[in-house]
């Protein structure tokens, strides 16, 4: 307890001055506790090496692959009709994402950070892409459909080339040496931005149709938090099979609106975010396809498109190593060091390379929305996502059974993004506790962060045509799309940002206020002896054996 000053003491007060006050009573005995700085969450049911049981993790696994399936809808239904492509087309293009996001997580979680995430399709990669389809509207061709297999051929000649760029990145340590000018105040900013950067995914999705999806984000939250609490006994199930139930009651209740005729004579936007029968995806899906190398033809190789989407890479990189840091707080781990980092953005490359030989329409990156659904339902086992691969796998394979579920309503999803996102921004929030809140330098450092990182982003999107053609105006194409594809990131524009004002501003006076001394010992590789523990491979027995995390 600190010594109080006795105010009796010294000259007396001036004449018709108010009497010295003395300093305020410690804060513990006035306000209560305060609390710890914790390094792992203690409020998770499962970490990330222990295993629900099987009937439990299937379940999990399968509320993974749903979640993340919006995302692939999304940017098949946007970018496929673009191509030229038809309603089959795209029921094809989905099919190949739902295969490499099932490859790409499994590899990720086996060989590379090993940490509870899906490698899902990216949204990095529109701006390259749409720059392709512009391209190719000046050319002839003797249908749409080759206009179509034309433009995918040139998506996968550009992923092949640009993969090396994460490839070199990752293996020759580079990528890993750039995060140890990393601290928590970058932290705070980076996964902050990973969630909050998506906020057009949100609310503005949900109001597409808000008849279904201010439902679903209303039956979500009730059900998931407060049902728990009136009925105890079920509040496992609520809280970890919850968004099933909802999604299920919601998706019918769509159901019901369009055959009702509730869309009959509504516009052609409301139509296709309403109505559960407007994608086509059923009828056109295939029933049996297995996605295979260079399915789409030969790939087609232009250095002025490579270059676009290596900005993408790049992009992709850093949206995933901040999510990966979300990850591993909501599985228990510890931060990832840099040699993790580098090994799992060199495999990222390898997934990227993968994508182009088997015709995936864009990249992956670390999935925001998967991450945001380990907090949801406190289950941070990254047994529970390898399994989710296999349902990817297999619905890329069965297309009829995958276009199933692929006609969810989008407004749905965006009900469910609204809740996750956040929880993933709230986990970048949680890193300030091992820093400095009350210094002015840190305040100037994150502020100036989170607003630019929003701000930019914001601009280069409200000043990007439905063309792709963003502010960057020069005669290098290539050159445009770089720049406008790295800053209309949030999560890069805050890494670039962050990066910056922390080690220029007072870095090395200010070292503990930064909290470089806890940050530190994560990033050698025998810094923290629970690093090989959630980091290492090959897999232990342990592992493969459900037991509880108590």
């Amino acid at each position: 307890m600190g010594e109080t000053a006795n105010h009796n003491h010294g000259p007396p007060p001036a004449q018709g001055a108010p009497p010295p006050q003395p300093p305020p009573p410690n804060f513990a005995l006035s306000r209560g506790p305060t609390w710890a700085p914790a390094e792992q969450l203690h409020q998770v049911d499962y970490c990330i090496h222990s295993n629900p049981s099987w009937h439990e993790a299937v379940l999990l696994a399968f509320q993974h692959y749903v979640v993340m399936l919006g995302t692939v809808v999304m940017i098949a239904s946007t970018l496929v009709p673009r191509m030229g492509g038809d309603h089959g087309d795209k029921a094809r293009v989905i099919q190949a994402l739902l295969f490499m996001t099932g490859i790409n997580t499994l590899l990720q979680t086996l060989l590379g950070t090993r940490l509870p995430t899906v490698m899902g399709a990216s949204l990095a990669f529109y701006l390259p892409v749409l720059s392709i389809i512009n391209d190719t509207l000046d050319k002839s061709f003797n249908s749409e459909h080759d206009r179509f297999l034309y433009t995918m051929r040139t998506i996968q000649g550009s992923l092949i080339v640009s993969s090396f760029v994460n490839i070199i990145l990752g293996y020759s340590q580079a990528w890993g040496n750039f995060t140890r000018f990393f601290s928590p105040v970058i932290i705070v900013a980076v996964v902050s931005v990973v969630g909050l950067g998506l906020f057009m995914r949100g609310f503005p999705l949900l109001a597409n149709c808000v008849e279904i999806g201010l439902p679903m984000l209303i039956l979500l939250i009730i059900s998931q938090q407060y049902l728990k609490r009136i009925r105890p006994g079920g509040h496992p199930v609520l809280e970890r099979y919850g968004l099933l139930l909802c999604i299920g009651i919601i998706w019918a209740f769509a159901a019901i609106l369009t055959v009702s005729g509730a869309y009959n004579n509504v516009g052609e936007q409301t139509k296709t975010s309403c109505r559960i029968d407007h994608s086509y995806l059923l009828s056109s899906a295939p029933w049996i396809k297995i996605p295979y190398p260079f399915q789409w033809g030969t790939p087609v190789f232009r250095a002025s498109h490579v270059f676009g989407m290596m900005g993408a890479a790049l992009v992709s990189s850093a949206e995933s190593t901040g999510t990966f840091f979300a990850a591993a707080r909501l599985a228990g781990a510890t931060p990832p060091p840099a040699y993790v980092l580098s090994r799992s953005i060199g495999l990222h490359g390898i997934g990227m390379l993968l994508e182009g030989i088997f015709g995936s329409v864009v990249g992956t990156t670390a999935s925001v929305e998967n991450v945001g659904l380990l907090g949801l339902t406190r289950i941070g086992s990254r047994r529970v996502i390898q399994i989710s691969t296999a349902f990817m796998i297999f619905f890329s394979i069965f297309g009829k059974f995958g276009a199933f579920f692929a006609s969810i309503p989008l407004p749905i999803f965006g009900a469910i993004y609204c809740v996750v996102l956040g929880i993933v921004v709230a986990v970048g929030i949680s890193f300030t506790q091992f820093a400095n809140t009350n210094s002015m330098r840190n305040h100037y450092v994150l502020g100036v962060t989170f607003f630019l990182a929003i701000s930019i982003a914001e601009y280069f999107a409200l000043n990007t045509s439905a063309e792709g053609v963003g502010p960057v105006k020069t005669q290098g194409r290539w050159f445009n799309d770089i720049l406008n594809t790295i800053f209309s990131s949030s999560p890069t524009v805050a890494m670039i940002v962050g990066v910056l004002l922390d080690n220029t501003l007072e870095a090395k006076d200010t070292a503990s206020e930064r909290g470089v001394p806890w940050w530190a010992p994560f990033q050698r590789r025998k810094g923290d002896v629970r690093n090989e523990e959630f980091y290492s491979y090959p897999l232990r027995m342990h592992e493969l054996m459900p037991t509880r995390f108590l």
